[in-house]
């Protein structure tokens, strides 16, 4: 019979190799105390500004867009309501979501990232945070978040929806809000959840009760704080501990 046991053979490495393996493995220290210290500060930086709400959308989107004023619109009534708002702190839906904040009572939150292109930091952010990592980033979106409020956007956009939703499925996460804002925009994305996800048993029926469809921005507001109307904005005992172990 034969035998199929894979067989590795390694070559000992030269003193130039050698070099390199040890200037990488310094390379990569150094950028385990860079992520540390994104995580030290931003959760120092955030610990006050509780609750927040995160909102999410294009960047591309330019002011004129009804998107854009949409954002703006929420993120302000959101913010007169007593609640911070957390942003992308970069252009479009999530320049919106700070400048309708920065013109409300509730703090203006901008978690920049640092990208070759498109990304560039708003002027509306009353506290502006800067990261180079994408994890560190999303962790603080749901971290500090009391709800996601998501406008129509592309990959990256579609990206927090789906983590937030995943984490809320699997108990990794408090449940909180998913509220998805242009029914236009979204119904596509809805039916092939439907059809697909839970046709095909890929989802229970269910999850899709964890997003919520909603176009006017007191809807928004008023679905957040009926969530939250017998129980309060602070996470409960056993929340916390889900929020340390996210």
């Amino acid at each position: 019979m034969e035998n199929h046991t894979k067989r590795f053979r390694f070559q000992p490495s030269s003193a130039a190799d050698g070099h390199d393996a040890e200037t990488l493995a310094e390379r990569e220290a150094w950028r385990l105390f860079g992520i540390m210290s994104e995580f030290v500060e931003a959760t120092d930086r955030l610990a006050e500004v509780r609750p927040a709400v995160s909102i999410f959308g294009s960047a591309r989107v330019p002011p004129e867009s009804p998107y854009y004023q949409l954002t703006e619109t929420i993120a302000h009534k959101l913010s007169d309501a007593g609640l911070g708002v957390i942003s992308g702190g970069g252009p479009g839906a999530m320049e919106a979501a700070n400048k309708g904040a920065f013109g409300g009572h509730g703090p203006s939150i901008g978690l920049n990232i640092q990208l070759p292109h498109e990304q560039r930091s708003n002027p509306y952010q009353d506290i502006s945070l800067g990261f180079r990592h994408f994890f560190a980033r999303k962790y603080m979106f749901v971290r500090f978040a009391v709800a996601y409020v998501v406008m129509p956007g592309g990959f990256g956009t579609l990206d927090e929806l789906m983590e937030a939703l995943t984490l809320i499925q699997t108990r990794k996460s408090r449940q909180f809000p998913v509220i998805l804002v242009g029914s236009a925009f979204w119904a596509g994305l809805i039916d092939w959840l439907k059809d697909r996800l839970v046709g095909e048993q890929m989802i229970n029926p269910e999850d899709m009760n964890l997003i919520q469809v909603i176009d006017d921005p007191d809807q928004v507001v008023e679905a957040i704080f009926r969530h939250y109307e017998t129980r309060g904005f602070a996470p409960l005992p056993a929340e916390r501990e889900l929020l340390l172990n996210l």
